[in-house]
């Protein structure tokens, strides 16, 4: 799930825990065949019943509102199996033709594994949650030994799993972490002396993606609210003071900054950064920086031609660029969508960036067989300039 859908998910447990509500989180575990969402879904049910994002498209959210309040009473997590594939099992007639497992838990903010994992996920850390879906134990694995909140811990995990899953387990989600575009899995790691694998799965917590839009004209605007509905780090870069504001950027961090003082601005290595001040001498600084930066992913709006422009001018000053360095460059961008209107640019856009985030092509999904999140893929490499 993205990061706007952890942000009303967890507002909304802060708020019931604040009221003295108890709560149960149901967590998507496992996903065979077609199914609505992925690995890795939540959804917060209160104990009087009320629920926060969604599982599927509406067609066993009922049924695990009830398994969900049944933990909140009793404690005990547990791991259900929904078969989605029979119409008249959920009576709404959209059989999805998968099955999935949820996992329900009650919310415990006292204990410590579940409170580092929650401030993990409200400050947006890098934090891996592997929960064995047979047995008991948990571990919090955090990358560098830091916990959520900043304070050293002098460690990597936090909890105990069973001795012959704990090395296992941690490289797993060590691994998982390291990924351009994290993402929740169960895995069946092997048992000790050729013993039956156990199941286990790991649920991860990220920092959002950053977007890094060069420029506040009035095709920014659509880019930076889609962007951050997304659940996307929005910062909006500008040297006209009167641009940058919240009402034309609700949402985003604005930065009013001259093309000579981009230096203060440093983008994260996970940023996408966007060039479209439709100004040339602001384009030329601006494409220099966003090169000479460690992000993996630098578009340029407008034709193919404007970036070869503003790379030629750069080399007329002596500014070149490593063949590393141009091979994340992405001109035109956005998917070939017919997009003519600002807002209708931004989702062209968007979706580019989605598709290349999680190695997707972009392609008509019309005709695919098989698993929606299972399409053909890309290496996700950007076209070299």
């Amino acid at each position: 799930m993205n990061a706007a859908e952890t942000r009303a998910l967890l507002g909304a447990l802060r708020d019931a825990l604040g009221r003295g509500q108890q709560a149960a989180i149901a967590t998507v575990v496992g996903v065979h065949g077609s199914a609505y969402r992925r690995e890795g879904t939540r959804m917060l049910v209160l104990d009087d019943g009320a629920q926060v994002c969604m599982l599927s498209g509406g067609c066993l959210e009922a049924e695990v509102v009830e398994v969900a309040l049944e933990v909140i009473r009793t404690g005990v997590p547990t791991v259900t199996h929904y078969d989605l594939s029979e119409d008249a099992t959920w009576g709404l007639g959209i059989g999805c033709g998968g099955s999935v497992d949820v996992r329900v838990e009650r919310v415990d903010a006292h204990d410590p594994v579940m409170a580092a994992w929650l401030s993990a996920l409200e400050a947006g850390r890098a934090a891996a949650l592997i929960v064995p879906l047979r047995g008991e134990g948990r571990v919090l694995v955090l990358p560098g030994g830091e916990l959520p909140g900043g304070e050293s811990s002098g460690a990597e995990v936090l909890g105990t799993l069973s001795s012959d899953l704990h090395a296992p387990a941690v490289a797993a989600a060590l691994e998982r972490l390291g990924s351009r575009e994290p993402r929740a899995a169960t895995l069946t790691l092997p048992g000790a002396d050729g013993a039956e694998g156990t199941p286990v799965f790991i649920d991860l917590s990220s920092p959002p993606p950053q977007l890094v839009l060069y420029g506040a004209g009035h095709d920014a605007m659509p880019l930076s609210a889609q962007a951050h509905a997304l659940g996307y780090d929005v910062h909006v870069i500008d040297p006209r003071g009167a641009y940058l504001t919240p009402g034309r950027f609700p949402g985003a961090t604005l930065h009013d900054l001259s093309p000579e003082d981009l230096g203060a601005f440093t983008p994260s290595p996970r940023a996408h950064l966007i060039v479209m001040n439709h100004h040339v001498d602001r384009d030329r600084v601006c494409l220099r920086h966003a090169l000479e930066s460690g992000a993996e992913y630098v578009g340029v709006l407008g034709p193919r031609s404007r970036a070869l422009d503003l790379l030629a001018t750069l080399a007329g000053e002596g500014v070149t660029f490593t063949d590393a360095q141009l091979g994340r460059l992405r001109s035109p961008i956005g998917l070939r969508l017919g997009a003519e209107a600002p807002e209708e640019v931004a989702l062209s856009i968007l979706a580019e960036l989605m598709a290349w985030r999680r190695g997707y092509d972009g392609s008509f999904l019309s005709g695919h067989a098989g698993r929606i999140h299972h399409a053909p893929t890309h290496p996700a490499t950007p076209h070299p300039a």
